[in-house]
């Protein structure tokens, strides 16, 4: 049931971000009188369509609609969407339609200021509706992160392996002050940080990052977990230690004679003991006592810990809309500089892109708006971006002819486009294969 959620995620997803872009094409091409002879959420490879407003029975149910100039429908590759644009040379390979003379209601037959804002129509729309949905996610719940001040590290091999300990305080990487904790890996690795200054017992300490490991730092995810005390809040009504003496605020020490400073190091020991009856040390106060847990048949003793406390913001509809506008800019500079590492073939960053496998992993095993709605946002800025990349397959490469020809009077020939578009699909090919490749690989790790 978890992955039908999941595929069931990822499908409504890029259907409606593949809409929500094309929709941006199709949109400035009806403002410039430019003819749109397909409009299709999924490929419709070798001309086999799930649904047509031309053919079968929808065509038949909505005759008005069928004889409009645009067919609209669904392709059965989900591997994207498109748009195709009269007299434009896209991924169709449509040569025999443009060696016809030029029509007026044609792509190539507009000024190159109108041709520019149709190929920059759907990122355009991506960024406005990322804008859009953050704005109604911060309006809805207001926004939340767990502080890096006074919050400590819990590592892992990577981590340990380039100078960090379990209980450090990160408290500057070169001269920036981290502020959301579950951004310190991201961090680490976007700013090419050189020196990190951590808080060690009471100690100050420059770690010297060694700059050949930031690709593991960008495909070992989990570097930095949150260092949770094992100070009891609660324990819950049907936990087998229910009865036991634990009250709010009792420190758990010690678990079947090791010491457990952090709530991962008790979760460690609990789980070599299922089913059985553990004495553990707490603290209180001044005392320490010897309770004896009992752990059940999956490692868990059912005490709820004190969780650090969030960083909370409320907003109100207008208060939402500026805030909306810094996120997505600030997202999209970050997505940016993961483009720049994942370029930069020292770093392997290169490792760590992902195809729709990734994508699916990274949503909520249960149906969750918030989640999704912030994924959504996040998934329309990386397709905008992805499509600003200058690969003649992609806007961004369209846009790049376009600027070519403002700044030199020059259109480049339909022989070139037509040769720049078939190299700019065998590159996609090829960042496809990557793409599937390392997520074959990670699923096979």
């Amino acid at each position: 049931m978890t992955v039908i959620i999941k595929i069931l995620q990822v499908i409504l997803a890029l259907s409606v971000l593949i809409l929500i872009h094309e929709a941006g094409h199709f949109t400035f091409a009806k403002v410039f009188h430019i003819r749109v002879e397909k409009f299709f959420l999924f490929f419709d490879a070798g001309g086999v369509k799930l649904l047509s407003t031309k053919t079968g029975w929808f065509s038949r149910l909505f005759p008005r609609l069928s004889r409009s100039e645009t067919e609209y429908g669904i392709g059965w590759l989900p591997l994207g969407g498109y748009c195709k644009i009269s007299g434009m040379i896209d991924e169709s390979m449509d040569v025999k339609a443009m060696a016809e003379p030029p029509k007026p209601w044609e792509f190539r037959t507009k000024p190159v200021w109108q041709r520019f804002l149709v190929m920059a129509g759907g990122v355009l729309y991506n960024f406005i509706f990322a804008i859009l949905v953050f704005i109604a996610v911060m309006d809805i719940w207001g926004s939340a992160y767990i502080s890096n001040s006074g919050s400590a590290i819990y590592v892992n091999e990577l981590a340990a392996d380039m100078g960090f300990r379990t209980g450090d305080r990160i408290l500057l990487m070169d001269d920036y002050a981290p502020q959301d904790f579950s951004m310190l890996q991201a961090d680490l690795a976007r700013r090419n940080v050189r020196k990190v200054t951590v808080l060690r017992g009471t100690d100050t300490l420059d770690l010297y990052m060694d700059q050949s490991m930031i690709g593991a730092v960008l495909n070992t995810p989990g570097m930095f977990d949150l260092a949770i005390p094992f100070v009891v809040d609660s324990v819950a009504s049907v936990s087998p230690n229910a009865g036991l003496d634990i009250r709010g605020g009792d420190r758990i020490v010690s678990v079947a004679g090791e010491d457990v400073e952090w709530l991962q190091d008790a979760r460690r020991v609990f789980s070599m003991h299922p089913g059985e009856e553990v004495t553990s040390l707490l603290l209180r106060g001044c005392d320490t006592l010897e309770v004896p847990l009992r752990v059940d048949t999956t490692g868990r003793v059912g005490v709820y810990t004190r969780m650090p406390s969030l960083v909370r913001k409320e907003y109100n509809f207008l208060s939402a809309i500026p805030a909306g506008f810094s996120l997505t800019f600030s997202t999209i500079g970050g997505y940016l500089k993961d483009l720049r590492l994942v370029f930069t073939p020292r770093t392997e960053a290169y490792k760590s892109v992902g195809s729709f496998i990734a994508i699916g992993q990274v949503f909520p095993s249960a149906w969750d708006w918030y989640r999704f709605l912030n994924l959504l946002a996040l998934l329309s800025i990386m397709l905008g971006v992805m499509n600003l990349l200058p690969i003649p397959a992609l806007d961004g490469g369209h846009m790049v002819f376009c600027i070519y020809e403002m700044i030199t009077g020059r259109k480049p020939g339909d022989r070139f486009m037509e040769v720049a578009q078939i190299i700019g699909m065998l590159l996609l090919l090829l960042l496809m294969v990557l793409a599937f490749g390392n997520d074959i690989g990670r699923l096979m790790r």
